[in-house]
């Protein structure tokens, strides 16, 4: 059995919700120099929230907006809408605030498991995930260049299919492959490893969208951000075991872009299927006098 990792045990905390009164919630942030929380540790913290309050079915869909950035120095309350309770679908709204104002809004809805029509494409023929290097093996030679990413814990291990996408290429196609997994065994809870898929949700759809481009996060006239983020969970998964994680973007155009994933277990099944639209804004510097 794999051993859990210390990233791995922050994320399950940041997870475990402190209930502050009925249908809100308190969470909490990692210990980390980041200018703003990350978008996928809201998602899974409010997913967690919506679901902390339905008795019976699974997540089969969310769709949030990202409103503000997140402050990392506070925490976050998550109110928790009951919008129905019915016999087969259950519907929340969650509302992530901070210093009064609302961050993040999200509708999720959860579903009975029932019987039905069954159908799924192909999963794509990738190298097995333990032939290849892990992110911090693939991102060691660039250190200097990504020294913050060292510094902070990483509870999913990733492995990237071909090159990295943020290292600009003329040939670049619009396209992401990667294999993903929480960094150790998670407890049998399903509500959490449907969580942490949400957050690990997150980490690569917006590089996604910038591969065809010859610009990156660190160029400074290009500011980039998350706007919206939708997510469908088709059949019941690990968030411990390989996922693959197959992405693509069919467009960009007015300072927007948007960016499709579908995610697939070992044996082939498609879990989950993705979506994310995000600000691609270039910020042009005024001349100098």
């Amino acid at each position: 059995m794999r051993a859990v990792s210390e990233a791995l045990e922050s994320l399950i905390e940041l997870l475990d919700l402190e209930p502050i009164e009925v249908n809100i919630f308190r969470g909490s942030n990692p210990h980390e120099e980041r200018q703003r929380i990350f978008g996928g540790q809201v998602a899974a913290q409010s997913l967690m929230a919506a679901g902390r309050t339905v008795e019976v079915g699974r997540p089969h869909s969310l769709h949030a907006y990202f409103l503000r950035p997140g402050d990392p120095n506070v925490p976050v309350l998550y109110e928790v809408d009951r919008i129905r309770d019915g016999r087969s679908f259950t519907t929340r709204r969650v509302v992530a605030i901070q210093h009064g104002r609302a961050i993040f809004n999200m509708s999720a809805s959860f579903h009975v498991d029932e019987p039905g029509l069954d159908f799924e494409i192909a999963m794509p023929e990738v190298p097995d995930p333990e032939s290849l290097p892990t992110l911090r093996e693939r991102l060691e030679p660039y250190r200097d260049q990504f020294d913050g990413w060292f510094d902070r814990p990483h509870p999913i291990d990733q492995r990237h299919i071909g090159p990295l996408p943020w290292m600009h290429r003329a040939d670049a196609k619009p396209i992401q492959r990667l294999w993903l997994r929480a960094d150790g065994v998670l407890p049998d809870d399903p509500l959490l490893h449907t969580c942490v898929v949400a957050y690990a949700s997150d980490m690569s759809l917006f590089d996604t969208m910038l591969a065809p481009h010859e610009v990156g996060w660190d160029d400074p006239e290009f500011m980039g951000a998350s706007l919206d983020h939708c997510m469908w969970f088709h059949r019941p998964l690990r968030a411990d075991d390989w996922l693959l994680y197959d992405m693509d973007t069919p467009t960009s155009h007015g300072a927007r872009g948007l960016a499709r994933g579908t995610m697939f277990a070992r044996d082939g099944e498609l879990v989950v299927s993705v979506t994310q639209e995000g600000l691609m804004r270039l910020v042009r510097s005024k001349p100098a006098g």
